[in-house]
This record gives C-alpha cells, structure tokens and sequence, in this order.
C-alpha cells in the first residue's frame, strides 16, 4: 500500500486559500490572495524540492489542476519538467476531460478510486492545496502523513485546512523546523481518535 501524503500552505488562523497570488482562488470575495510570497526564502525552496524529488504521482481538485495546468506546462524554472512529467490524477466532478499530459480524470465514488490508487505499485501520491478534495480525503481517513507550512499571517476568512466534517483526531509529531522567515514547517500523521481528559484527574 502506498502513501498518500498531503502538502499545505495555511496561515495562523488555518486558512489555506490562495496563497500565491491575487485571483488564485478569490471564492466567496476572497481578497488575501498571495499571503505566502512575501515569507518565501531559501528554505521553503528547498523543502519543495525534496517534496517533488520523490517523483510522486499527484492526486489533485479541479481548481487546483486547472492553476498548475494553467502555468507549469510552459515553465522553465526548475522542477518543471518534473510536474509535468508526473502522473496527475484529476478528481472532478465537472470536467469531463484534462489535457495536461500524464493526466487521468478519476472515475465514479472518490473513496474506491483513491483506495484502488493506493493498492497499485508506484511512487507515493501527493496533494498540493486541493481545498475541496482534502476535506473529503480527511473525512474518509485516507490521508497518511501531511506536511503543513505554517505562515505567520491571519486573513480572517477564508477556506480552512481542517472544516467542520472532519472528525476529531490526534497526529503525532514527524519532523518541524522553521524557516528565516518565521514560517513553521511541519509534518504529523494521523494516530488515531482524539483523547481526551481532565487536568488534575
């Protein structure tokens, strides 16, 4: 069985939308597009690349694919040729095709297709932002480890990481570090049920 990992920008008060630009995703009058750029450094670069150096395959929302779709197939800078390389499977319940190479529209219940996708042989399965898809993936328990890039920001409103369907649950601790410009990186996974107790008993 392989791994489904999932990568998230989000600020202090856990909104993850738009975090690299104006006009990324400005649903609902979301006017804080690209949070994240100004607290770009050295760092995060090379936390990304190592992201993308295990040449995984990508698990990836409709508006998600459609801002990498729109951008990496005619980039040059580096890591490009890796992404578009990469096998992209597209959840969607509106598109009905996806022309980005090396992509494949997942087919009928998330669940069964996401299960089937992590019982085959192959590189471990990443999600980048994917709002939408990563509140489904959590609520169903699918998501085994996720890395979260903390950026010391608050916008207010916005899409959040962890929704209201997602059930209470505890994560152990990987790996953090924190970067030149106070952005905490860190990766957890999923241990279970959340527990709780009363101080002093």
């Amino acid at each position: 069985m392989r791994k489904l990992t999932a990568t998230t920008f989000v600020t202090l008060d856990g909104v993850m939308q738009g975090p690299g630009g104006p006009g990324e995703d400005d649903t609902n009058g979301f006017s804080s597009g690209g949070w994240s750029v100004k607290y770009w450094d050295p760092t995060l670069d090379e936390v990304m690349t190592a992201t993308f150096a295990k040449q995984p395959d990508l698990l990836l929302g409709r508006k998600t694919y459609q801002t990498f779709a729109g951008y990496w197939p005619t980039a040059t800078e580096p890591g490009a040729e890796d992404l578009n390389n990469a096998r992209k499977y597209v959840a969607s319940r509106t598109l009905d095709k996806v022309e980005w190479q090396n992509s494949t529209l997942l087919p009928g219940d998330l669940a069964a297709a996401v299960q089937a996708l992590k019982a085959q042989p192959g590189p471990e399965i990443q999600v980048h932002g994917s709002s939408d898809l990563l509140q489904t993936l959590l609520r169903l328990r699918l998501v085994d480890e996720m890395q979260v890039l903390i950026f010391p920001v608050t916008v207010g409103r916005g899409k959040r990481l962890f929704g209201e369907t997602v059930d209470p649950t505890g994560y152990k601790l990987l790996d953090t570090r924190v970067s030149a410009t106070g952005v905490i990186i860190a990766r957890y996974a999923p241990a279970g049920a959340l527990q709780t107790g009363t101080f002093g008993q």
